[in-house]
């Protein structure tokens, strides 16, 4: 099915892009480029472990550098607050570059970012390095979401991203527990020193592994026919491209704001696994593990399949009110909540970027982080304001609500399309 409506864009004399580096061939069309699709995986993977690594290591992080754990802890909201105001600004920086060297460089600057965590002697000197990795986090989120789209033809893409971001989900199921065991072992700055050279050899292996662009991608600002806005992207066809991106972030609003207190909401059910809240929160992450498997499967039908995911994601949500009524009852909506919200995003991307289309991939790119972490930062803000008004106990409506209001929309957007 078409969603872009609009053709690839054709270039100038004055704007024509850079002559290719020297690197892997363009794969065949007609398969999944694996080895790149896996390189670029593990860098979302290292990319998720960084900016979650202060929760797993924060008390022994927060007496290493002297500071209440409330001040850690804002290691981690900070670092979404610069991916949101510096992801723009970076792309328009970079969007004549070649890709693969801006995903390599931005994973050599997290790793920077990472050695120089370690080596901090203070907390003011962690806060400066944490606000250089998520730059670079911004900039690869970007990046990474451009090319894979670039390296595979449409019936493909809803597959690779589904492999990319499989990594990203693998970060938070495994990622970050082992960063939790390097610190139990060598303590904290010992974690953050595995993670700088594992992000310097996932930069190696991009210039090593990562194929050219099999698909044309013209530079942002180079739309072909109805001009191009402030940021460079071409006006035809951006306010649906806005629509349903700025319905995905609502959906993020309901859904991390439940998820915030998922170790509240889910305490009964959590009391009769062995190993108690740690081996549920491992279920729910190998839930969404498997919800982002599916989507790979149904990923040609990005637009329904979204909004099904999105209805459901709802639902389960809507059934954390009752997961105190059993503990099976408890354990099977917390599964069918990370299964059907695991599958949300590679859908919402895949459309995102099919509704781009080459000529506004840049623009997406940036837009998808951009939004994703707004609406984790307003969804965790909403629901601690309503926890302290009403309770616990309301959270699980509210977020239902807010996921339901954005699955009609998305509907209503997705049959236009």
């Amino acid at each position: 099915m078409d969603t872009t409506g609009t053709t690839p864009a054709a270039r100038t004399s004055t704007d024509a892009a850079p002559a290719t580096p020297a690197g892997p061939p363009a794969p065949p069309t007609d398969v999944l480029p694996w080895p790149s699709l896996l390189v670029l995986g593990a860098g979302t993977l290292f990319m998720v472990t960084a900016e979650m690594l202060p929760t797993a290591v924060l008390q022994q992080m927060s007496t290493g550098l002297g500071v209440a754990e409330s001040s850690t802890g804002l290691l981690v909201s900070m670092w979404a607050a610069v991916v949101v105001v510096l992801s723009f600004p970076l792309v328009r920086l970079t969007r004549r570059w070649d890709r693969r060297a801006v995903i390599a460089g931005g994973l050599a600057v997290l790793a920077l970012s990472s050695a120089l965590t370690a080596l901090a002697p203070t907390f003011q000197v962690a806060v400066g390095a944490r606000v250089l990795g998520a730059a670079a986090v911004g900039l690869l989120w970007a990046t990474t979401n451009a090319h894979v789209a670039d390296l595979v033809p449409d019936r493909l893409l809803g597959r690779a991203i589904a492999v990319v971001l499989g990594g990203a989900t693998l970060g938070m199921v495994v990622g970050t527990p082992l960063a939790r065991l390097v610190a139990d072992a060598a303590g904290w700055r010992a974690a953050f020193w595995a993670l700088a050279v594992l992000s310097l050899l996932a930069a190696a292996a991009v210039r090593l592994v990562v194929a050219r662009a099999a698909v044309a991608d013209g530079p942002a600002g180079a739309g072909a026919g109805g001009g191009a806005d402030a940021v460079g992207v071409p006006r035809r066809g951006t306010a649906r491209l806005l629509t349903v991106t700025g319905l995905v972030a609502l959906v993020l609003v309901g859904h991390y704001g439940a998820y915030t207190y998922i170790t509240r909401l889910a305490e009964a059910p959590a009391q009769s696994l062995p190993g108690g809240m740690s081996t549920l929160l491992l279920v729910f992450g190998l839930a969404s593990a498997i919800g982002v498997a599916l989507a790979g499967r149904l990923g040609d039908r990005s637009g329904p399949a979204l909004v099904v995911s999105v209805a459901a994601t709802a639902l389960t949500v809507l059934g954390l009110g009752a997961a105190d009524a059993g503990a099976v009852v408890g354990v099977a909506v917390v599964v069918a909540w990370g299964v059907v919200s695991g599958a949300m995003p590679p859908f919402a991307q895949t459309l995102i970027l099919r509704l781009a289309g080459p000529e506004r991939r840049s623009f997406a790119g940036a837009l998808i982080p951009v939004l994703f972490n707004g609406g984790i930062a307003v969804g965790a803000a909403l629901a601690s304001f309503v926890v302290a008004g009403s309770g616990v106990t309301a959270v699980p409506l509210l977020a239902a609500v807010v996921v339901g209001v954005a699955a009609v929309g998305l509907a209503a957007a997705v049959r236009r399309a």
